[in-house]
């Protein structure tokens, strides 16, 4: 009698401690785990989905060609963001692209928060004044109280749905948001355009994803009409932001400061000119991370592998075309 091999789940990237959660879901389906760190290596990913029956993907590129090689039944992205899969590809084929939608909410708008706190506070540069030893406020380092003011959120999902609770208690009196696909509106919340954001924001805080539309949303023309008294927060992504314009406007004293944790291209470039300036508050794209979050995340990744493999509709498909039947 001829054994059956099992199907294999492939995990395209290394970088969690363990995928202990991965194996105790898929374990009952006798389904391998096999660790494939590609680290952005687009043809090793292809070799991988080769024989792959699924695919748990974190950031390197699942493009058509590994799309078209592949026996998978379902891949599934760690994290909400899905950019780096070919969903049209996917599609085609009848291959559902997944991800994990509720993701780091808290963990994402409780770092909003914190940027937006340190850069209206000036944490940052105290925390550095001190080491240094000086003391005392400094009068041309101006800080404007929040409470009274108006947040302008540009995307209104989870995040920033989140974001908006936690902000209100810091007391901003009006809370603008740009989402063209804000289905209802919330309460406490008014629909306003980009220029009414850029206008009369004391606070703008990014939570859109990245597309062809979003890219650079912050642009020159943006800030060209911002306050010079606002501050930007971006936990999103980096290509939403001219970081060249940014750090103009930064520099030139057009808006009061920055908290980013998010840049294009990652790593935060050597020579980018937001690494010079005082009035930026910057982190190393954190705001995902928390030990409850990861565990959430591996293991409602593979959730959503086991439920196709059982032959259950996934929960959580993100690109566009019937699910195979």
């Amino acid at each position: 009698m001829t054994q059956q091999t099992p199907r294999r789940v492939v995990v395209l990237d290394d970088g969690y401690a363990h995928y202990d959660a991965e194996r105790e879901v898929l374990a009952p389906l006798g389904v391998e785990l096999v660790l494939r760190p590609c680290r952005g290596d687009a043809e090793a990913v292809r070799t991988a989905m080769a024989d792959a029956d699924a695919a748990l993907v974190r950031e390197s590129p699942v493009d058509a060609q590994a799309i078209a090689a592949t026996r998978a039944k379902v891949i599934v992205r760690y994290g909400v963001g899905h950019e780096n899969i070919d969903g049209a590809a996917a599609a085609a084929r009848g291959i559902p692209v997944c991800n994990v939608p509720a993701f780091g909410t808290d963990e994402v708008s409780d770092h909003a928060v914190a940027l937006l706190l340190a850069a209206a506070r000036r944490i940052v540069e105290a925390d550095r004044r001190v080491r240094a030893g000086g003391w005392g406020v400094p009068m041309d380092r101006k800080v404007y109280r929040l409470r009274g003011g108006t947040l302008g959120l540009i995307g209104y999902g989870r995040i920033g749905a989140a974001t908006h609770r936690k902000a209100i208690a810091l007391g901003f009196a009006r809370v603008l948001v740009h989402d063209p696909f804000l289905k209802s509106v919330p309460e406490g919340v008014e629909p306003a355009s980009l220029d009414r954001i850029a206008h009369e924001s004391d606070a703008i805080s990014l939570h859109a994803p990245s597309t062809n539309a979003t890219h650079h949303i912050v642009g020159r023309a943006f800030l060209a009409q911002v306050k010079p008294t606002a501050i930007l927060v971006n936990t999103a992504r980096g290509a939403l932001v001219d970081e060249a314009a940014l750090a103009a406007a930064l520099a030139e004293g057009r808006l009061l400061a920055a908290g980013l944790d998010v840049f294009s291209p990652e790593p935060l470039r050597a020579d980018s000119p937001l690494r010079t300036l005082e009035n930026v508050v910057l982190s190393d794209h954190a705001a995902w991370y928390s030990e409850e979050a990861i565990a959430d995340l591996q293991r409602q990744a593979a959730e959503e592998v086991a439920r196709v493999l059982s032959g259950e509709k996934p929960l959580n498909q993100v690109n566009k075309g019937p699910y195979p039947a």
